[in-house]
């Protein structure tokens, strides 16, 4: 009797996997970026946002990575998957339980049927009992069930490294940003106080008939736009560092400030080949992940086809005295093997087998999907990066030479050499210019945050470091 047992108990060492295993697709990638500049470093593995070298913006994200809601929420999405990948190999072993009962009963002595003399009545039972069960895994569908389950975890920790990679980018560009318009808004004062000044020139001149009330006027309409733009971009401000608070896990409240954006440092261009994002970036690793899941599922699916091989046993003992339950006679055990299988299922295992197949195409073209939008991601950063660094050159030159010319342009005035039309025309261009100037400063620190976004990287595993 022992030898089938023992047959049974091999098989799953020599059991087969159903369905295929998993292999990554063969996928055609880039040679390179188009848009990568000849001075790219090998900082995508770096805690980059060091190179802004404010000690400010670096506590932000620590903070932001200790208490933003959204990464604790994907820490217990990972915590939750663990539990279900420890939940789908319990299966592989032995299922091991007890049962202990006890009954005092009293049967009829006037029934139909008499007891038999000397029968006890009432009478006592007790009965306990050690139990086994064991579903062999013949087939492998319980290893393809935890297959999947362990791809479903890792994908949770792919998703939680991409919630990081997020989160210290989305604090990054609104801090720059929130430097960027601070810088505006001290511009937008500096200037209106400028015009307040000149208004109070040519109300007094007025008075004394040196000036026309046409030049009075004019000044007051430069004042009055400049008044106009500053409580636009205080608005700007709070809402800005309210997103940042939110980031946070704060509730909506001031951001404290460090580096000006003129002293922020540049970060440098991150370099790298495309067949690297493959291995960094988060979203790319999480969709291979559900891939594997969905190629595993197969395996679990056609395992339906085949019968299930279960083995119990018991071992106990049952007896009328309790003090009498643990000794020899009143021993009792059993062991059992039983083997179910389909005969007709009116095709709910084949439907699921396609169900699975369908699932596992639609995770290949997710996984395809992901790592294309993965490329465009970093050759539209590049691009974005680079024009914006020609446009706020060229913005410089604008500056430049739109304040030599409100500068001569108010000397002539001055002279008596042109009207004040000409100044008005001249700052009119210099502080839209000014203020093009700064935002066009905080989108190139922003684009090079989006370039360390979009290439992920060994830093995200720095910054998770600070969220466990």
């Amino acid at each position: 009797m022992r030898r089938p047992i023992v047959a049974l108990l091999a098989v799953p060492l020599a059991g087969c996997l159903m369905g295929p295993d998993y292999r990554r697709p063969v996928l055609e990638t880039p040679a390179a970026f188009r848009y990568e500049t000849a001075d790219a470093q090998e900082t995508a593995n770096t805690a980059w946002w060091h190179q802004f070298q404010d000690p400010v913006l670096d506590e932000l994200i620590a903070d932001a990575i200790a208490g933003n809601p959204n990464v604790k929420i994907a820490a217990a999405n990972v915590e939750q998957a663990a539990a279900v990948l420890t939940q789908a190999r319990a299966p592989l072993y032995p299922t091991v339980g007890y049962d202990a009962s006890g009954a005092r009963e009293r049967a009829s002595e006037a029934g139909a049927v008499p007891l038999p003399a000397g029968f006890p009545n009432p009478r006592d039972s007790y009965q306990i009992l050690a139990g086994a069960s064991w579903e062999i895994d013949l087939w492998g569908r319980i290893r393809r069930l935890s297959e999947a389950a362990r791809a479903q975890m890792l994908a949770s920790e792919e998703a939680r490294r991409g919630v990081i990679l997020s989160l210290v980018a989305s604090v990054a560009s609104g801090y720059v940003q929130l430097r960027g318009l601070d810088e505006q808004l001290s511009i937008a004062r500096r200037t209106k106080e400028a015009y307040a000044a000149s208004v109070r020139l040519f109300e007094l001149q007025f008075q004394y008939g040196l000036k026309s009330g046409m030049t009075v006027e004019q000044a007051r309409t430069q004042y009055e736009t400049a008044a106009a733009a500053i409580p636009q971009i205080e608005a700007q401000i709070a809402q800005t560092e309210h997103a940042i608070s939110i980031l946070l896990g704060r509730n909506p409240g001031p951001i404290p400030r460090g580096k000006s954006i003129e002293a922020l440092a540049l970060p440098a261009i991150p370099a790298g080949v495309p067949s690297e994002l493959l291995e960094r970036r988060p979203d790319i690793r999480q969709a291979e992940q559900n891939l594997v899941a969905a190629n595993a599922q197969i395996g679990a699916a056609k395992a339906l086809y085949f019968p299930t091989i279960s083995l119990t046993g018991a071992f106990g003992g049952a007896s009328n005295q309790l003090g009498n339950l643990f000794q020899g006679p009143a021993r009792v055990w059993s062991y059992a093997g039983s083997i179910t299988g389909p005969i007709f299922a009116g095709g709910a295992i084949s439907a699921q087998v396609r169900q699975v197949e369908a699932a596992r195409k639609a995770a290949e073209q997710g996984y395809v999907a992901a790592i294309q939008s993965a490329f465009a991601d970093v050759e539209d950063a590049l691009v974005k990066r680079e024009k914006l660094a020609e446009q706020l050159e060229a913005q410089e030159r604008l500056v430049k030479a739109s304040r030599e010319y409100a500068r001569l342009a108010r000397l002539q005035f001055d002279g008596g050499v042109t009207p004040y039309v000409t100044v008005l025309q001249a700052e009119q261009q210099l502080f839209p210019a000014e203020l093009n100037q700064v935002g066009l400063r905080s989108s190139l620190f922003a684009a090079t945050v989006a370039i360390y976004k979009a290439m992920g990287g060994g830093w995200v595993a720095v910054a998770e470091g600070q969220s466990r």
